[in-house]
């Protein structure tokens, strides 16, 4: 008679477990960044990444879809299938200005379920420091001395820096041109050489050059300092709300995508960004901490209808 050993034990052991389907690993999330890498977005995406996938359990792959103004990255989402397995990194541009600027579109603010807000930053308005203007009503009278349009570098028709110009003009009662580029570094140079008046420029793209003198930070267009530019007061406490203004960042996911899903990602996202190390690259990168849930990212949508869209409207401004 057969009397099994140990060793041929383990090895009926080993073929059971063999023989059992392996179970399957978790399905992994696009993070779609409608921007290319490399760049402060791709950088938090992939900060976020890292802490969603370790509250989910399931991996994130960060995917850079850049070009058309965001709008490659933006439609590849929104034709996604809505199973929770493809999030867009958005925001001002690619989502509410591209959908309030661009009738024939191939999507809209219905093509998205709101996930989670993310953070915001300001623009600034600054100035050439060879013009000797350092207050909000030195510009006004600057420009009225001047008796022409004054010029500000703007990256294309429709951007936020382009429609935040068309805002200042009305608000001051002073005309201004926008001199469009492809980027901000070309910008700066006229900024700093003073072939341009005016620049709406981010903080975190002017620091450094505030600081050694090249240009001169009238405000920020926020209603809080930066701490890294404590010196340079904000539009609020200037007196002048109306020029209050911002861009923000969110996360979005096809219309249609499970609520639980949804919930789930947002308390993985908001908890990634309140991290210490996420707050960190915020405050480096001259942006602040607005994490919050689905509703918050709704009211922002609705906030950029009534501000944006008047501008675009009052303007009469249609991109194709």
């Amino acid at each position: 008679m057969y009397m099994p050993t140990r060793r041929g034990f383990l090895a009926a052991g080993m073929l059971m477990m063999l023989a059992r389907p392996l179970r399957a690993a978790p399905k992994p999330v696009t993070l779609i960044v409608p921007y290319a890498a490399g760049g402060p977005n791709d950088n938090f995406a992939r900060l976020l990444a890292e802490g969603m996938s370790a509250e989910i359990g399931r991996p994130f792959i960060v995917e850079n879809k850049p070009g058309a103004n965001g709008i490659i990255g933006s439609s590849q989402v929104a034709r996604a299938p809505a199973d929770g397995s493809t999030l867009l990194m958005g925001g001002s541009g690619p989502v509410s200005l591209n959908i309030l600027l661009r009738p024939a579109l191939q999507y809209g603010f219905d093509s998205f379920a709101s996930v989670a807000m993310l953070f915001d930053g300001p623009l600034t308005i600054t100035v050439p420091p060879e013009m000797g203007v350092n207050s909000i009503p030195e510009l006004v009278a600057y420009a009225k001395q001047e008796g022409r349009p004054l010029t500000y570098g703007s990256l294309g028709p429709g951007s936020v820096t382009d429609l935040y110009g068309l805002i200042l003009s009305k608000a001051l009662g002073i005309p201004l041109i926008a001199v469009p580029y492809k980027s901000t570094p070309a910008s700066l140079i006229d900024l700093i050489t003073g072939r341009n008046d005016l620049s709406f420029m981010t903080p975190i793209a002017l620091a450094d050059h505030q600081k050694a003198g090249a240009v001169k930070i009238l405000s920020l267009t926020t209603d809080h300092r930066d701490p890294a530019l404590p010196d340079v007061p904000c539009i609020t406490e200037l007196g002048y709300p109306q020029l209050k203004a911002s861009y923000w960042t969110a996360l979005h996911a096809p219309k249609g995508t499970p609520g639980e899903l949804v919930q789930a990602y947002a308390a993985a996202a908001i908890k990634t960004v309140r991290t210490e190390s996420f707050r960190r690259m915020l405050v480096t990168n001259g942006q602040t901490e607005k994490a919050d849930g689905p509703q918050a990212l709704d009211a922002q949508l609705e906030a950029d209808r009534q501000y944006w869209g008047k501008v675009i409207k009052d303007n009469q401004i249609v991109l194709g």
